[in-house]
Parts: structure tokens; sequence; C-alpha cells
């Protein structure tokens, strides 16, 4: 039998990270060993490391052909430091929220070695320190207790393979009672911390010693199965569909399943109900959106008539423009009360007659609300129609802490007519919400471009109501002359028929730039940007430029272009760093997730406005209906924030920029579709530069297959 190799163990403290991949956390590093001159170069998997912090290596030295002699590291954990210096790199590398470079040097300056010592046992003597009032000090305290608290869980948790960065997540959600929580059944992690799939939780359930077919296992399974495709867009999971995909991803035979998922259907936390024929399984909140919306819409289009207009015979002037026939069938349709959906592609008038429609609800009388799913939905819409308009969220009173919504179906909302643009990217959730606040006897006006992408989040609402039959449709399809002039638009069109583009233009703002190497139409999306393009109309290269991407991965994705770009475009300035990501005064930041307490949503695009190293935040000011508004950003809130010079189609939606760059590569060939160009080209208002090749446009072209999702929606409203 083989001895297995003692690994070599190595103490010091992190000079500074020379490489690192966000993919896989793989880092290189310059580490200065304690007791030893100089630095040596240490390689391995850190999900979290700063430079300034010490750490206890596990591993073995290598010679690398290329770099020389290297230490890899197979395991690590935090120490405190010792010594004055030491201590001072690791109070100003960011790890204590608060304390920055100049903080650091005061309270080792005040304490001595003994700092630690402080902030452990008698924390409010941090008041004795020149610049800290008492609101600081109770932060600096609460922090290095909760980074003391996490260093303790993360060597209980390591020993199962949690990384660090997991293991401070996990801390967050459990508290004091982490070590109980995760040893009663690991796979509640799953359900209960953000950024943590089934995936790690059965890695580190199986490394605890969970068996293969623990009922805790099944359910999860079932659950993550379930949620992945909620993620997609689904609403629910055929019942044999979930079955076989739960046993492959688990390797369990099927018939194991039936036991844990009638659990969980008896406990209600997945509900099945028969589905035009098919056993569905929804997760509880989704079975309650659906069918909730599904129930609202049928309540509010039963009540025709009750805005109190003539059924023909009036006359429609469209606020002094004149209206064609299918403008008139949609006002007149919107003006019988009821649901009224007005849909049509870009140049269709949509805005004219959402316009006049508010002008003759109010010579009536009529309260009126406009709103949208997004901010800049909402503030475009206000702005068409002269009029305050607000987003769904806010409208409801999302992010009132310690509150539920403030309209409801107890409390409905104040209006007699609730208009909502851009519908395509109304998940079938945020629907219900805003649906069964709008009292009986009111009427709502849905408009949208059902060509577009579906919403981000579950369903197909817009599509759904269309198809099911049950709602007053109008279709738009006479483009506006004005709106013919527009190569945009015409080629927008185009796109949504399946033919190319036109080309050549004398208006010049269609453009089709053919390049096949991806590391070309790379650098040349990047030299549009920065140089080209505001060369050529003064454009702002952040402000007015948006570039698009139809996939996050490859050297043409989301990701690779932001960095690019964020170099090109703001390479210096005040910063701060959150594991690989940096982010600086003046970038473009996109939110990932709804947050209710901030009032920001996933999607929300702005500008980062301040940036304070020392106390390790900063503040991003997004776009309102009502103008801006700021919003504060601590170092641990950083995983919520993505650059977004370059954002992708999906996230673009119910956006509007004055220039759209877009690469359409064969690289992209997965997610080449002729909705996704065409969501891409109607975001934009002055200007479309697409580049890439022919190829690849007359893949998308083709693929005219619309994305098909699992929702019950139209089936509800048709029965």
């Amino acid at each position: 039998m083989r001895a297995q190799r003692l690994m070599d163990k190595l103490e010091g403290t992190v000079l500074s990270i020379t490489f690192r991949n966000e993919e896989n956390y793989y880092t290189v590093a310059r580490f200065e060993p304690l007791g030893q001159r100089g630095s040596v170069t240490v390689v391995g998997h850190f999900p979290a490391i700063s430079v300034g912090e010490t750490l206890l290596l596990e591993g073995e030295w290598r010679e690398h052909p290329k770099y020389g002699r290297q230490f890899a590291v197979s395991r690590f954990e935090g120490r405190l430091p010792v010594d004055e210096r030491g201590i001072e790199r690791y109070l100003a590398s960011g790890v204590i929220s608060g304390v920055g470079p100049a903080t650091a040097r005061k309270l080792v300056s005040h304490f001595g070695a003994s700092v630690l010592e402080v902030l452990e046992e008698a924390p409010e003597r941090l008041l004795e320190v020149e610049g800290i009032g008492e609101v600081k000090a109770a932060r600096i305290a609460e922090s290095y207790r909760e980074h003391r608290d996490i260093r303790d869980v993360m060597i209980f948790l390591q020993s199962y393979g949690v990384t660090p960065a997991y293991a401070a997540r996990i801390y967050r959600t459990y508290g004091e009672r982490t070590v109980e929580a995760v040893r009663e059944n690991p796979y509640r992690l799953a359900d209960d911390v953000h950024g943590i799939g089934f995936k790690t939780a059965d890695k580190i359930a199986r490394e605890m010693g969970v068996p293969h077919d623990s009922p805790y296992r099944m359910a999860a399974g079932l659950k993550f199965v379930l949620t992945e495709m909620v993620g997609k867009g689904h609403t629910y999971m055929p019942r044999e569909e979930l079955l076989q995909a739960t046993a492959d991803l688990l390797e369990v035979e099927i018939a194991d399943l039936s036991g844990p998922l009638e659990g969980l259907l008896e406990g209600r936390e997945l509900v099945m109900e028969e589905v035009d024929g098919v056993p569905a399984v929804y997760t509880s909140s989704l079975y309650h959106a659906e069918s909730g919306a599904a129930r609202s819409l049928r309540r509010l289009a039963a009540g025709s008539g009750q805005l109190g207009f003539p059924a023909s015979g009036l006359q429609l002037d469209g606020g002094g423009l004149t209206l064609t026939p299918e403008q008139e069938q949609a006002v007149q349709a919107a003006l019988a009360g009821g649901v009224t959906v007005i849909t049509g592609g870009p140049g269709t008038g949509k805005t004219t007659i959402v316009r006049s429609l508010v002008d003759l609800l109010e010579t009536r009388g009529l309260r009126v609300i406009l709103c949208a799913p997004t901010g800049r939905a909402a503030k475009r819409l206000g702005e068409s129609c002269g009029r305050p308009a607000t987003t769904i969220h806010r409208l409801l009173g999302y992010g009132r802490k310690g509150a539920g919504l403030r309209y409801d179906e107890d409390k409905p909302l104040p209006a007699d007519v609730v208009i909502v643009d851009e519908v395509s990217m109304l998940d079938v959730i945020l629907a219900h919400q805003l649906l069964r606040a709008i009292s009986t006897g009111s009427s709502v006006v849905l408009v949208g471009d059902a060509d577009q992408l579906p919403s981000v989040g579950p369903g197909n609402v817009l599509r759904d109501i269309i198809r099911s039959g049950a709602v007053k449709t109008v279709e738009l399809s006479t483009v506006f002359r004005q709106a013919q002039e527009s190569s945009i638009v015409t080629n927008a069109h185009r796109i949504n028929r399946g033919l190319f583009p036109r080309l050549g233009s004398s208006r010049q703002d269609f453009f089709f730039m053919e390049e096949e190497d991806p590391e070309r139409v790379h650098q040349l999306i990047l030299d549009l940007v920065a140089r080209r393009l505001p060369s050529f109309r003064s454009y702002d290269p952040v402000e007015d430029i948006q570039v698009l991407s139809p996939m996050h991965r490859t050297q043409t994705g989301v990701q690779a272009l932001n960095s690019a770009l964020q170099k090109a475009l703001n390479p210096r300035g005040p910063a701060l760093r959150y594991g690989g990501a940096v982010f600086r005064l003046g970038d473009k930041v996109m939110q990932l997730r709804n947050d209710y307490d901030r009032d920001v949503y996933n999607g929300d695009i702005g500008r980062v406005v301040a940036v304070d190293p020392e106390e390790g935040e900063l503040t991003v000011r997004f776009p309102d209906p009502g103008g801006s508004k700021l919003v504060r950003y601590y170092r641990r809130d950083l995983e919520d924030l993505v650059l977004a010079y370059a954002t992708s189609v999906h996230k673009s939606q119910g956006s509007e920029y004055p220039v759209v760059v877009m690469p359409v590569c064969t690289q992209h060939y997965m997610m080449l579709q002729r909705n996704l160009l065409y969501t891409a080209v109607t975001r934009a208002r002055e200007l479309v530069v697409l580049v890439g090749t022919k190829k690849a446009m007359y893949i998308a072209l083709k693929n005219q297959e619309v994305e098909q999702r699992y929702s019950g929606l139209a089936w509800r409203l048709s029965r």
C-alpha cells in the first residue's frame, strides 16, 4: 500500500495578485512567507482572496517549465497576523467594513499589536481613535465579529469542500446556527442561501456522508430540476419529464422518486395539476401566480362597457393627430373597457394610441395610471405621454421594509384605467401582483410587441394572453410613412419576416460590418465604441452607445467585451475590487437581482458616481421615472453588480438606446434566433451597427422557432 504524501505548509501574507480567472477562481499570487526574506509564487483556486490577507497554505512545490518554482495550493485557511505590520495589512485589505488603509494606520498607531484584542474584547475603545464616531465604531465592531465567526465556520465547512466565498454567504444566512443547520440537512443550503445551488449542496452532503438515496437528497433534486426549468422561463414541468430528469441527475430509479415527490406535494412545496391533459408540477409560488393572473384577467375582462364611452361613433382626433383605421380600432377597443391588448412592431403608432387614449380618458375625469416593468421603460412612457409614469414595482409598493405591498386585492389601486407598456417583459409573477391589485370594474390596456423575446422571468404572458383568444386584441401592422424613412424600423420589420436587412441607406442609421475572425470582431467593436462612433456623430461612448451580445461567454460575449470596454473607456480612478471584478468611478453597471429594500431591480443599468475605498462602499445613480435615484452598495453587496458596457439582448428588453452595437457571429449559433436579432435592433433609436458574418445573420433569420415555454396561462384563460 502506497503511503499518502504529506503536504507542505506555508504561512504568510498575500502581497499581490498576478492573475485571476473568474470562471474557475484559478489565481496566481505573490506571497511573503513568515520569517523569510523575499516572496514566492503561489497558485491555486481561491474563490476569495485579498492583498494583505494572512493565510496558512497546504500544498506542494512544483517547477513550472516557463515560470519556475511555484507553490501549488490544495487547501488554505485564514490566520490572524501577530505583528503590527501584518495587522495593518490585514485591516487595510478591506475584509473589515469601514476600515481602509488610512483607518487601519490610525488603529495600529493607537493600539499597536493589541488592536485585534481590542476589536475582540473591548470594541467600545475604538472611540478613542480620532475620526471614529459611534456609528462607524459599531459598524467596524459588527463587521469584525462577523468576520471572526465566518473564520470559525469556514474551518468547519472547508473540511467538507466548501469554499470561503460560499462560507461567508452561509454564515450570513444562519449566523451562529450555521454548523447546526448544515449538519441537520445540508440540502437546505440550496433553498436558503443565494448563489448555492443543488450541486454545491449535494457535494457538501456527500462529503458529510449523507446516503445516495436519502429522502432529503431526492426531494432537493426534484426541487432543483424544477427550479432550473423555471430559470429558463417555464412555469411548470410535466410530471414524467421532471421524474426522468431528476432520476438522470441523481442516478436513481424513477420509482424511488415517487415518495419524495408525494411528500413535497403534501407539504405544498410543490403543486400538481392537470394542464391541457398533462400532469404539470409547479412550485407553489408559480402555481398561485399563474392561476391568480388568469382569475384576475377573466374578472377584469368581464367589465367591458363600464367606462361610459359609446360603443361607436366617438370622434377621435388623436390629440390633433390623424389616426389610421387600425389606431382608431385600438382606441375604441380600449375605451370599451375590460382588458385590451394592443400589439405591434416599431413604427406602427403604439405611442400615438396611448397618448390619444390618455387624453380622451382624462377629458371624462377618469383616473389613469401609466406603468411599465422597468425604470427606463416607465421614463419613456411618461415622456411620450407628458404625464407621470412609474415602474410596476414602485406602483405596488415593493421595497417597504417590514411591510407588504401597498396595493392588492384588499386595497386596490385608485385607478379607473391602468395602462401597462412593454408587456412582453412582464413575467407571470409580476403580472399576478399587478392584476390582482386592479379593482373589478376598472379597465386594463396592455401594450407591447409580441414578436420580441419573452420575459427574463417565468411565463410568456403577452403571447399567452393573445393566444388564448379570451381578451380583446388589436394587432397593428401599418408602418407610418415617417417611420418608414428609418432604416432601423424598416429593417426590423424585414428581420421579423425573415428577410436580410437592406444596407446602404442614405440615412446612415443601419450598418452591417462584415468580419469573420472573432478576435477582429472583438477589436472592431472596441474601436467603434471608443473612437469611430464618438467621432461619427459625437456620441458619448458610455451614455449613448450600448453593446449587446447574444451570449455571456466567448470572445465576443458579454463578459469579455465588458472587461475590454472598461479598460478602453474607464481604465483609471477610485475603485473597489470584489473577487476579480473591479468597479471604478464612472463605470456603467447593472443590477443582477431584485432588491426590494434598495428599490433596484434585475436589469437596471446605472453609473457609479461615488467610490469610497476607505469605507468599502460605492454609490450608483440609476434612472428613475422622476429623474434618478442614488443606491449605496457596501463591498459585500457587490456580488449583485456587473459591468454593463455590454449586456445580453435579454437584459436589454424594455430599454432604448441612441446606438446599439452587436456582434453577430457563428460563435453564438446556439442563441441566434430571429426574435433575438429583432429585439436587439428595436432597442436602437438612432443607429444600429451589426458586426459579424452574413452566415450568422442568415442562421438567425432562418431560426424562427419562438422559445417554447411550459406555461398554463393560455390554457387557463381559454377554458
